[in-house]
């Protein structure tokens, strides 16, 4: 998993409040083992104007101009403005997949899922939650015109919401380490190798029939 500090980044509203895992990644995109892939299908509904094509899944789609994520100006955005209880609905790891694999490093919003939020950590992308008064300065800014890019330092805990003002958020300090180190669940239990290999070969020699062959 790559580490997290520091992210400066073009943001990319969605301004709609309740954003469920069915509609950041539908189900039936969930069909695959892997983990790889997901980011064509982010918001599916929502990109496209003609339903997806399970007998033609490579074939041309009518993109829907008028969604954020797919107009020019938002173009390379990382960083998400959502609004409050964002990835709530049933528990997929694939809705924080294709964010990421769509460039998506962060979302900002009042409120999110705890189970969306727990994913997000563990895939290392950064879930902020910010108040509804500075979410709505925000969208206020894009709806201006402005082209909205914010600096997110996770070192120090604080949104750089222009040159001279930032606004401070807090996250849970053994999922700020991992992220700041990099590290997902492998990773962590990888830290513990050593200690893991010493104790497997103290079991074996405690109790060696345990590991006997056993023949058909």
């Amino acid at each position: 998993m790559q580490a997290f500090t520091v992210l400066e980044g073009l943001v990319v509203p969605l301004d709609r409040a309740n954003v469920d895992t069915d509609l950041i990644i539908p189900k039936q995109f969930l069909k695959s083992i892997k983990r790889t892939g997901f980011g064509p299908n982010l918001f599916d509904e929502l990109r496209y104007l003609d339903p997806y094509d399970e007998t033609n899944p490579t074939g041309s789609r009518q993109v829907n101009p008028d969604f954020t994520l797919n107009q020019a100006r938002y173009k390379g955005a990382t960083i998400l403005l959502g609004r409050e209880n964002f990835g709530c609905g049933s528990s997929r790891e694939h809705a924080v997949w294709a964010l990421d694999q769509f460039g998506i490093k962060c979302v900002i919003a009042p409120s999110f899922a705890d189970i969306f939020k727990n994913n997000a950590f563990k895939s290392g992308l950064l879930p902020v939650e910010l108040p509804e008064s500075e979410i709505d300065a925000l969208f206020a800014r894009i709806a201006s015109g402005e082209t909205l890019q914010l600096r997110v330092d996770l070192v120090q805990e604080q949104v750089w919401v222009d040159s001279s003002r930032s606004v401070s958020f807090s996250v849970d300090p053994f999922r700020r380490n991992c992220l700041l180190e990099g590290l997902d669940d492998i990773g962590i239990t990888l830290q513990r190798e050593e200690a893991i290999s010493r104790f497997e070969a103290q079991h074996k020699e405690s109790q060696p029939w345990l590991f006997n062959e056993v023949n058909l």
